[in-house]
């Protein structure tokens, strides 16, 4: 195990890259300072996990880039606003507003067969990872390699995009 000091000695040397990366993660340099301080108090706290003769500066980036991700996400479900109250104004409007998914029902319908004219070998793996498959368990299943998979659902979108271009592409333009 790594002394105290040899450890203080080794982050010491990694503290110009990570006051860099932590820069770079927050693109504001007192919030930067902020997670540099976290990022070292967590790994002198933490010092008696790190295994000696592993990556340090790798270590030190993983620790940091966590703690930004936590971070952003506290903040983020901290600006989301809840709203509970009853939604009355149809209610009291006077009017009667009847919805019609009709819109959606022809679009979805004109969707399925565009994808049905799609041929096997891309329709097939781009349903299965719309059904949410995982691109590994699509390469068993059909028994194909992974980078025949992912290109065949790559294919599959563009087909899908130029479709939806040609036959919507008229509406942009009124």
């Amino acid at each position: 195990m790594m002394t105290q000091i040899d450890f203080f000695h080794q982050f010491d040397k990694q503290s110009t890259l990570l006051h860099s990366f932590a820069y770079n993660l927050t693109k504001n340099s007192e919030d930067a300072k902020d997670l540099y301080q976290e990022t070292a108090f967590r790994a002198m706290t933490n010092r008696d996990k790190f295994r000696q003769g592993t990556n340090l500066k790798a270590w030190l980036f993983t620790i940091m880039k966590n703690i930004f991700i936590n971070n952003y996400r506290k903040k983020m479900k901290a600006n989301t606003i809840m709203d509970n109250t009853d939604n009355l104004y149809y209610l009291n409007s006077g009017s009667h507003a009847i919805e019609n998914a009709a819109d959606s029902n022809i679009l979805i319908k004109e969707l399925t067969e565009m994808i049905d004219e799609l041929e096997d070998s891309t329709r097939i793996p781009f349903l299965m990872h719309y059904q949410g498959f995982k691109y590994q368990e699509i390469a068993d299943h059909l028994l194909l390699p992974l980078g025949t998979v992912k290109s065949r659902i790559f294919f599959a979108r563009k087909d899908l995009k130029a479709q939806i271009a040609r036959q919507y592409g008229k509406l942009r333009e009124k």
